[in-house]
């Protein structure tokens, strides 16, 4: 009872942009067995991840929506309004990385990673925060950032997106300061290099190159970045807010 009443999401609606597949799939797995009902936003649908909360005792459903598209993103809340009554926590979790040259990329490809990764959290992150205001909700923003917003991943070229993920712990901060008065906690989440297709799918020199850079020698998995979300989300975190979490296992100490 202690745990349910301090980590429990019983009765909160919550939104996991990007959550048809890996980190954010995983996460809205993990709102829900907390308590949530839980909506996902995503521009393919996320059907699967609706079906798995279901069957294992949650309620969840989806929307389809680009998260860098205000009019979509409007429509989308409007929605959830309608249908669930509240918004009470946000994981503004849809991103985006390339990996490539500074100099071979193009500024179309640079502005891509940063119009997914900062601007569509933005988007996101405002039009939640005045709903909160507005119907006076004490939620939480969750904002996806990196360690790549803090170090410089070696050996593979990332720049726009150390660049956006940067970017997404400063924004991150401003909010939470902005809206404090409001009661709303906004913070972020910075992993390492979690088990997922986006970091699994990798050319193998990669991971062989990364491996011996981790002091935990492993990959972290989506699971253990569930506790730091539902403490983010949950009364536990009441005096927590403009802060970054890094679950790294330790790389970013180096």
């Amino acid at each position: 009872m202690y745990l349910e009443k301090m980590f429990g999401l019983k009765g909160k609606i919550a939104i996991v942009t990007g959550g048809g597949r890996g980190i954010g799939q995983v996460i809205a797995c993990g709102l829900a067995k907390a308590g949530a009902e839980v909506v996902i936003i995503s521009r393919s649908g996320a059907e699967e991840t609706v079906k798995m909360i279901e069957e294992d005792g949650g309620k969840a459903y989806d929307l389809k929506a680009d998260v860098t598209d205000e009019a979509q993103v409007d429509h989308a809340l409007q929605t959830i309004l309608d249908r669930s009554g509240s918004i009470d926590i946000l994981f503004n979790n849809a991103g985006i990385c390339m990996h490539q040259s500074t100099l071979e990329a193009t500024i179309e490809e640079f502005r891509q990673v940063v119009d997914v990764n900062l601007t569509g959290e933005f988007i996101m992150a405002r039009a939640v925060g005045r709903i909160m205001i507005e119907r006076g909700i004490k939620g939480s923003i969750i904002n996806m950032a990196s360690m790549s917003g803090t170090i410089v991943n070696i050996p593979q070229w990332q720049c726009s997106y150390n660049a956006s993920k940067a970017a997404v712990i400063h924004m991150t901060k401003s909010l939470a300061v902005e809206w404090a008065d409001y009661g709303i906690r906004v913070n972020s989440l910075s992993p390492g290099y979690i088990a997922t297709p986006m970091a699994v799918d990798v050319p193998k020199e990669l991971k062989d190159a990364w491996l011996p850079l981790m002091p935990l020698h492993r990959m972290g998995t989506p699971e253990e970045l569930i506790p730091a979300i539902l403490y983010l989300a949950s009364d536990a975190s009441g005096y927590t807010t403009g802060s970054d979490i890094i679950v790294d296992g330790a790389y970013s100490c180096q």
